[in-house]
């Protein structure tokens, strides 16, 4: 048989392989679940963590008492932000294998401000499907009630707690979007008085707590006038602080 025959049956071998490898992988879902209440989680979310092969979990404890609630019966595996390095190849190898896996947050979508993202880029550069489910955050029910624009924001996360906080506030004094921090009720204060000690007392926000609970509120007002609701009345609760971009203010006046 001459070479170049030989050749191109390797090749074609080669590339039948790679589709039947590619038809055989497994798909990742990025599963969302309730902040608060467990009526907001989906159809569609309760149907993938029955059907799933296995079930990442940040604390399985916590989403056992989840699945628990919806009777689903399934494999949990930790896989969280301590060990996310460790497990996530291993997670990869089960999906070339063909293994449907779901990944699960102990509230919300993984990967905003949750482990998640190490996991997806992984999985993406292996060329495996990874889809995620719309479903529960906080972030935009904050951010749709605060009675600020919504139609442009930017979503920042939990500050540094030490090292590089000041700098990451201070490169915001020019953002012109709304912005949206989350923030623990032992440092919510601390927050809204750097806050306004870079951008101005009279910067519209508004805090919003306890997102989807029995006792959720939002505070609106200034800056100024926030700080002192919480001065008299101790922060509970998961926050998320959505503050008004620079020029808000002043583009509302020029539209009055």
């Amino acid at each position: 048989m001459p070479a170049f025959f030989v050749k191109d049956i390797i090749i074609v071998y080669i590339c039948t392989v790679q589709r039947q490898n590619d038809i055989n992988m497994g798909l990742l879902y990025i599963v969302p679940t309730p902040v608060g209440n467990m009526e907001d989680m989906t159809l569609r979310a309760i149907r993938i963590l029955k059907e799933a092969d296995l079930v990442l979990a940040e604390d399985t404890r916590t989403s056992g008492i989840l699945l628990k609630h919806f009777d689903i019966k399934n494999h949990l595996m930790s896989h969280h932000k301590f060990n996310e390095h460790g497990t996530a190849a291993s997670v990869v190898d089960k999906l070339r294998a063909g293994a449907t896996i779901a990944l699960i947050s102990d509230a919300g979508t993984p990967g905003i401000s949750d482990p998640g993202f190490l996991l997806v880029r992984e999985a993406v550069n292996a060329g495996i499907e990874v889809q995620c489910l719309p479903g529960a955050t906080a972030m935009i029910p904050a951010v749709v009630s605060s009675g600020l624009p919504c139609d442009r924001f930017c979503f920042e996360g939990f500050l540094p707690q030490k090292k590089g906080r000041a700098s990451r506030i201070e490169a915001l004094k020019e953002e012109t979007r709304t912005m949206v921090f989350y923030e623990s009720p032992y440092r919510v204060l601390k927050t809204l008085e750097q806050l306004a000690a870079a951008f101005g007392g009279d910067r519209r926000v508004s805090a919003c707590r306890e997102i989807s609970k029995v006792h959720e509120e939002s505070v609106r007002g200034t800056l100024d006038e926030v700080i002192a609701h919480f001065k008299a009345a101790e922060p509970r609760g998961e926050f998320v602080i959505v503050v008004a971009g620079k020029d808000n203010k002043e583009h509302k006046q020029m539209k009055q």
